[in-house]
């Protein structure tokens, strides 16, 4: 047996896409940049360079994020990889290897600001004492 956990820290790319699959479950796809430090052989200075990584996330879970993410978030996610292959229409394989989110921490405020983020929580069954705001954490 292997271990597969991946954890990344970095900003989304785009907006988070949810979209359902024909059975109904919600699937919300993700991009998130994760700087790497690399030192530049020619001028001797370190520089950040990105790492893009696709992020995907299933279930109710899903469509709670959608409404709380957006392009520029920080986030702290914990997940495993997954290799995917397939076919394009021109008979090309294609593959890619993605991060699928078991949990996400947001790093950011929700108008965007660095810091006081709080880890994803389920929702919870619907309290009176919420005051019509919905915050899952």
């Amino acid at each position: 047996m292997g271990i597969n956990r991946v954890n990344i820290t970095g900003n989304l790319t785009r907006d988070p896409e949810l979209r359902s699959t024909s059975s109904g479950m919600n699937v919300l796809k993700m991009g998130v940049a994760v700087n790497d430090r690399r030192k530049n052989p020619t001028s001797g200075e370190w520089e950040d360079v990105p790492n893009f990584v696709d992020v995907t996330v299933f279930g109710a879970r899903a469509e709670a994020l959608s409404r709380f993410l957006s392009k520029g978030s920080k986030v702290a996610i914990e997940g495993k990889l997954r290799w995917s292959q397939w076919e394009n229409p021109q008979g090309e394989k294609r593959s890619k290897l993605e991060v699928v989110a078991d949990e996400i921490e947001f790093l950011s405020s929700r108008e965007g600001g660095s810091g006081g983020g709080g880890s994803y929580q389920p929702p919870a069954a619907p309290s009176s004492d919420l005051d019509g705001e919905e915050i899952p954490f």
